[in-house]
């Protein structure tokens, strides 16, 4: 039984993309966090998998679509986290973050390709990775892992080809961390809520310096 498998937060004011702020408020962060998630939540749903499990850190919203199972995070490191996510699952799993909602169904039906594979590592520019599938989830390929450090990419892909495991990788990706990173990503994803989000929420802050620059004038 294939899973596609989203580990997110709950998109609150202060606990989400707080690296976005400033120039973002953090009203204004948890927005465009809102909006990757459900344009990644959209894509899982778009992407042919038997089972689509939101590992969530907080309480659904509106964002929420049909056909998903969703289950509290466990305790622990993010390293944890995602061990006890895999530990849910039988069968290939592909698993990926809230941050790139620039992803397509074609991306992550490829992660549900084991045919040629045992494992699916998909790099992010930050060094870490947005996307790992396994085609047995082994939690303990997880456990001990660096998480949110430049080496945290290599350090993982390395656990597999240790574990004897043939490895292939998807697309480098760009995840939404700061404000360069939302920028871009909007620019990759024109068509997306979070493009649309972010255009909205960059005008009222252009809007906003003209304003106060004109009072220092006046």
């Amino acid at each position: 039984m294939s899973t596609l498998l989203v580990i997110a937060k709950e998109p609150v004011p202060g606990r989400v993309k707080t690296r976005l702020t400033p120039p973002f408020t953090p009203h204004q962060a948890a927005l465009l966090a809102e909006a990757a998630l459900a344009d990644t939540l959209a894509t899982v749903r778009d992407t042919p998998a038997d089972r689509r499990v939101l590992a969530l850190d907080g309480a659904p919203g509106d964002w929420l679509p049909y056909g998903f199972e969703v289950v509290a995070q466990s305790p622990g490191g993010l390293d944890e986290r995602l061990a006890a996510a895999f530990a849910r699952c039988t069968g290939p799993t592909l698993l990926i973050g809230m941050d790139t909602p620039q992803v397509s169904p074609e991306l992550l039906g490829a992660g549900l390709d084991f045919g040629a594979s045992d494992a699916w590592f998909g790099p992010a520019e930050d060094g870490g990775f947005w996307a790992l599938g396994l085609a047995v989830p082994d939690p303990a390929l997880l456990r001990g892992v660096p998480m949110s450090v430049p080496e945290t990419g290599a350090v993982q892909r390395a656990r597999l080809t240790a574990a004897g495991l043939r490895v292939r990788d998807l697309p480098r990706l760009r995840d939404v961390d700061t404000a360069a990173d939302a920028r871009t990503v909007a620019a990759q994803a024109p068509r997306s809520r979070f493009a649309a989000c972010h255009a909205g929420l960059t005008g009222t802050i252009a809007s906003t310096a003209r304003d106060d620059a004109w009072a220092g004038i006046v």
